[in-house]
């Protein structure tokens, strides 16, 4: 998933419409998502009313079918926590210090409740789920 910048992600727009948007992502090592986006834009305003998104990362490139459909819920961090996502999220994009002082700008971090990671550059493809408890458990580095 680090190797991945970019992600097209989609929420819940008013009477229930999807909406998607390509954003730029930094991962945590407990596989949150981390994204910054000024609070008048669609997502923002679709994340706080309903904070379940849905993400596709990779598959960009012609011969590299490797994707990550990633499920989860937003909220907007604060005090340590947000910090700590933001350092994540700078160490992706160098330019993000740069932005924090735009009028309106939050930090987005998502929680996963399902990913689904399918590599079809291998015959057969290898596919894994991970879901609840398994998404839940510390990384290793934290137990």
């Amino acid at each position: 998933m680090r190797g991945q910048r970019l992600a097209v992600q989609a929420s819940t727009g008013p009477a229930a419409t999807i909406q998607a948007a390509l954003v730029g992502i930094a991962v945590t090592d407990s596989l949150e998502l981390v994204f910054d986006s000024l609070e008048t834009t669609r997502k923002v305003r679709n994340l706080r009313r309903v904070p379940n998104v849905a993400f596709v990362l990779g598959g960009w490139l012609t011969g590299d079918e490797r994707t990550v459909q990633y499920e989860g819920v937003a909220d907007e961090p604060t005090g340590d926590d947000l910090d700590r996502l933001k350092a994540t999220y700078f160490a992706a994009w160098p330019d993000g210090p740069s932005r924090a002082s735009w009028p309106g700008l939050v930090y987005i971090r998502v929680r996963p409740e399902w990913i689904r990671y399918s590599d079809f550059t291998n015959d057969p493809p290898t596919i894994v789920e991970l879901t609840g408890q398994q998404l839940r458990a510390p990384p290793a580095n934290e137990r």
